[in-house]
């Protein structure tokens, strides 16, 4: 009689809690354009994740080729062509060199925060274990929370971290997923270092995306852009002149190969021109909540190309993380001044429209006092 009574209790708590979060989360806020647009966006940069992932993956396991440093090189120089190029030919304060003269530093040191992350991370996978990778690397999260904190002034609610923790039990059900599969776990020759590759990779990856989502919204996309691929370009030409030139000098080149460079390259350039468009009006947080799923979709193309065994447990970890996403994004994230980014936008637009038609009326005014 007591075991059923407190199962009993223990139904009505969560009942109760659910009842809650949905009393909290208006339905009818939340399915708008914008926050739809958001999803899809956000899946959209985990889509574009996994095809980098996949490729890289593909270019090891069929052709034996490792070239992190190469790969990353590609995408900086494509971002230095086309966004450094457009700054060059920018007028006033705008303007390359002027960009240069006052935040050259700044944006050398978010290059190679940047470069060495994504080197980290790809690194890892030589020397540790994939679910070591999957489950570190979500040390991005809390990193970005925290910065977050203290540089851009957010403040989480509750429900911001229910969210949070709905999507990481998603990342769990799939790397267990992973270990009933008795899926490849990669290389164990040094675990250590490996998820110390991992973790350093996560916390600079943090630190990346944080400074990204200030200079988006206070600065520029095409700003950040043009910096980070001419030092991008900069800092990983001479990495990979260090530490990969052997490696590219050793590979048997073909038209495969070339197309799997050409494919991560494409994918890479589109991941970094959408993500400042996503961060522009969600957060970093956020960004990294919807990337979760890239490992999903890797392991669904992976039942096809590398015979991995489908389990019932990735749709499940879909859900979760789907769902713990959702719940984030339908929550406001106010600033420490209490202000909400949409509400700042909208009156700001009101204001514009206002001095618009202000300025529409005013040369009617001449022309009658002329007459």
């Amino acid at each position: 009689m007591e075991g059923s009574e407190d199962n009993a209790q223990r139904g009505c708590k969560i009942k109760k809690f659910f009842s809650h979060l949905i009393e909290k989360v208006n339905a009818r806020e939340c399915l708008t354009w914008r926050f739809l647009k958001q999803i899809l966006l956000g899946q959209g940069l985990s889509v574009l994740l996994c095809g980098t992932g996949v490729t890289s993956q593909y270019l090891a396991k069929e052709f034996a080729v490792e070239t992190p440093m190469f790969q990353s090189f590609l995408n900086y120089l494509l971002l230095c062509l086309v966004y450094t190029g457009i700054l060059a030919f920018r007028q006033g304060e705008e303007n390359l060199m002027q960009i240069l003269k006052t935040k050259w530093w700044k944006y050398l040191l978010l290059g190679l925060i940047d470069v060495e992350a994504n080197y980290m991370i790809v690194k890892a996978y030589q020397y540790t274990t994939l679910t070591s990778v999957q489950l570190l690397d979500c040390f991005t999260i809390p990193v970005v929370m925290f910065l977050s904190w203290f540089i851009l002034h957010s403040r989480y609610k509750v429900l911001h971290f229910v969210a949070i923790s709905i999507c990481l039990m998603g990342v769990g059900v799939m790397v267990g997923a992973d270990i009933l599969a008795e899926r490849e776990q990669g290389s164990v020759k040094n675990i250590l270092l490996g998820d110390l590759l991992v973790l350093g990779g996560a916390i600079l990856y943090g630190c990346s995306n944080v400074c990204e989502e200030y200079v988006v919204k206070n600065l520029s996309r095409v700003e950040f852009l043009g910096m980070i691929g001419l030092f991008g370009t900069f800092i990983s030409s001479i990495q990979l002149g260090i530490v990969e030139h052997n490696t590219i000098a050793a590979i048997n080149w073909n038209w495969e190969i070339v197309l799997l460079f050409i494919a991560f390259a494409a994918c890479m350039f589109a991941l970094y021109n959408l993500m400042p468009i996503v961060v522009k009006f969600t957060n970093a947080t956020s960004i990294n909540l919807a990337t979760l799923t890239a490992d999903l979709y890797s392991l669904l193309i992976g039942v096809f190309l590398f015979n991995y065994e489908f389990s019932g447990l990735y749709f499940l970890a879909f859900v979760a993380i789907i769902f713990g996403f959702i719940l984030y994004s339908s929550v406001p994230l106010p600033t420490a001044e209490n202000q909400d980014p949409v509400q700042t936008v909208s009156s700001q637009l009101d204001v514009t429209a206002q001095a618009t038609e202000v300025s529409a009326q005013e040369p009617t005014v001449i022309q009658h006092e002329d007459l």
